[in-house]
């Protein structure tokens, strides 16, 4: 282990180490002369000169150290090189909690390879990135830990690549687990739009690609403000101010397309969602409270969007209203055995900040006791 101080300036803290001996200077016990009539007589002698004196140096001493472990508690004290040996054992989900029990022994400190890596005796979580979790927890472990993961035969939320860890792995896969739950498929958006007397040319294009989707498109078009269910996507063709009941509407959970003669407060997580092939916005928008608004940037007309006219113009308004589940990202686990090789990482230190609080915490108490007792037997 190698002790190290994060922040090192901190120690100017230090300073602050006069305080308690001024106060004890000052507060020091005074002799206070007495005259007697025997003695007026008498020649008087030079005075000798005053010693400093300390009175109650135990209750000095803490103060000091009171005020000296602050200052290193600026400073971050931190060591490198300390960590747990014990085996860290990973389950994947999909396996069921007693299966690993009994492969892993029933004293083994068991994690679900899920964000924040809880404990298997916390409920199974939902199914996560396991790839990159995997990685995650290998390159913060320390390299000299042993390190099992459980699987299921059937292994979900991988990614394209192979796992290449910095130590070899027990790459165990448990029989009897449960089977995973396969994305929901995508589903086909229905479209509700609304436009003002007069200004219906737009509709055709989304009527077009409505019945690109399936062969019993979901499309309803009228004129007015009657706002659909909120399964719907709303497409609002009305230029000039939007009603309230609309923002509204978006905020419960709804997704509205606006036409760019739209006026409305676009999110503050406002970016672009669909670009032209010289980079240029199309369609910007993000979400709003509950819900998601979309805005064309251009008139929806051909002269000022050629997209409309484009043959995947149907499958690129899907995905902006609805975007596509990701494929089952699944692999026999036998198949996918990660393998050693990539350099460890560097350990971040261990901050002892913790236990030094608790240090502070004892002085000081061990310092109140002293100084009500001194103030107790006081004259």
């Amino acid at each position: 282990m190698t002790p190290l101080l994060l922040a090192p300036l901190g120690l100017a803290a230090l300073a602050a180490l006069i305080v308690p001996l001024l106060i004890h200077l000052r507060r020091r016990t005074e002799e206070v002369p007495v005259d007697f009539a025997a003695l007026r007589w008498l020649d008087a002698l030079p005075r000798p000169r005053s010693k400093l004196r300390f009175d109650e140096l135990l209750l000095l001493a803490l103060r000091m150290l009171l005020v000296a472990l602050l200052a290193l508690l600026l400073a971050r004290p931190a060591v490198l090189g300390w960590h747990d040996d014990a085996a860290a054992i990973l389950v994947a989900p999909g396996v069921e909690p007693s299966a690993a029990r009994a492969s892993a022994g029933p004293e083994a400190d068991l994690r679900w390879i899920a964000p924040g890596f809880p404990s298997i005796g916390t409920p199974p979580p939902q199914q996560s990135q396991v790839s990159s979790l995997i990685r995650q927890f290998d390159a913060e472990l320390a390299p000299d830990v042993p390190l099992t993961i459980l699987v299921p035969p059937v292994l979900n939320g991988v990614d394209a690549a192979p796992l290449k860890l910095t130590r070899a792995v027990k790459w165990r896969v448990v029989k009897g687990s449960q089977k995973a739950d396969n994305p929901a498929p995508a589903t086909i958006p229905a479209l509700a739009v609304r436009y003002a007397a007069g200004g219906e040319a737009p509709v055709r294009y989304f009527r077009a690609a409505a019945a690109a989707w399936r062969d019993e498109p979901r499309f309803e078009a009228r004129a007015g403000t009657e706002l659909p269910p909120r399964d719907q996507v709303l497409v609002w063709l009305a230029p000039g101010r939007m009603p309230q009941a609309v923002v509204d509407w978006v905020s419960a959970g709804g997704t509205a397309v606006l036409t760019d003669a739209a006026a409305v407060a676009m999110p503050d997580t406002t970016t672009a969602l669909w670009r032209d092939d010289v980079g240029e916005t199309l369609v910007e928008g993000g979400p709003l409270g509950a819900g998601r608004l979309l805005r064309f940037t251009r008139p929806l007309e051909p002269a000022a969007m050629p997209a409309l006219l484009e043959a995947d113009f149907a499958a690129r308004l899907r995905d902006l209203i609805a975007p596509a589940a990701p494929p089952p990202a699944r692999v026999v686990s036998t198949a996918f055995a990660p393998k050693a090789g990539t350099p460890p990482f560097p350990l971040p230190p261990r901050e002892l900040s913790a236990w030094l609080g608790i240090l502070i915490a004892l002085v000081f108490l061990t310092e109140r006791v002293l100084a009500s007792r001194g103030r107790r037997f006081a004259p």
